[in-house]
């Protein structure tokens, strides 16, 4: 067990964290964690783009001008692709990105993710995330004391409430708020810093070790710091 600073909501260290090692210490496997990355992005993907072939496109069953005579070169329709408004070749039509991962491989990433981003010093324990009111100047705030502005980050907490819901809506671009039960290697790599709440925790390494809740190993211990 390794352990981590964790950090009170004014930025001062209010303790420190046990971490699992084999969730927060493991080797990186890189050729991994790029390939479910690449496929979960993926599978965000709709899929609706969409173009017309020149037989999609209107218009053009008319021979633009005869076949012979004219000095032109010839053409059968102003639909053709060589034509400004023709149709398209080898377009984009709509089509599925989906591509089914494994669970095992998920958890793999997510724990290479996770050992990628400790390594880099990339994560900040933060002890409470509970708001006073519904207003982003007070999580303004709170990153501000943890060094986190204009800093793209990925919040992770066990649940979300209202406050903290609303809260982060203005904060979209740098900011955004995701489930200790449902964030994935995806989420993780996209944002340069992962904040994890302390109640969190023990949630991350569940899922990473597929162990069941009641008999989850290595639950998070605070040791309180003292003047």
């Amino acid at each position: 067990m390794s352990k981590a600073t964790l950090y009170e909501k004014t930025g001062k260290a209010g303790g420190e964290i046990e971490l699992n090692d084999a969730v927060f210490g493991s080797r990186v496997n890189r050729h991994l964690l790029d390939f479910v990355v690449v496929r979960l992005g993926g599978n965000l993907r709709r899929g609706t783009h969409s173009t017309k072939t020149r037989g999609e496109v209107r218009g053009g069953g008319k021979k633009p001008w005869r076949q012979k005579g004219t000095g032109r070169a010839r053409h059968g329709s102003r639909r053709s692709p060589i034509w400004r408004g023709g149709g398209t070749v080898f377009g984009p039509h709509p089509r599925s990105y989906y591509t089914r991962l494994s669970s095992g491989m998920k958890r793999s990433a997510l724990i290479s993710a996770l050992s990628l981003k400790n390594k880099e010093n990339n994560i900040v324990f933060l002890k409470d995330a509970a708001l006073k009111e519904a207003k982003t100047k007070e999580l303004f705030s709170i990153l501000k004391m943890l060094k986190l502005v204009d800093t793209p980050t990925l919040f992770v907490v066990k649940s979300v409430d209202e406050k903290l819901k609303r809260a982060s809506q203005n904060l979209h671009d740098t900011f955004s708020v995701k489930l200790a039960s449902d964030v994935n290697a995806y989420h993780i790599v996209r944002r340069s810093k992962v904040l994890i709440e302390k109640n969190a925790l023990a949630t991350i390494e569940r899922r990473a070790l597929a162990v069941p809740e009641e008999a989850a190993p290595g639950k998070s211990s605070e040791t309180e710091v003292r003047a």
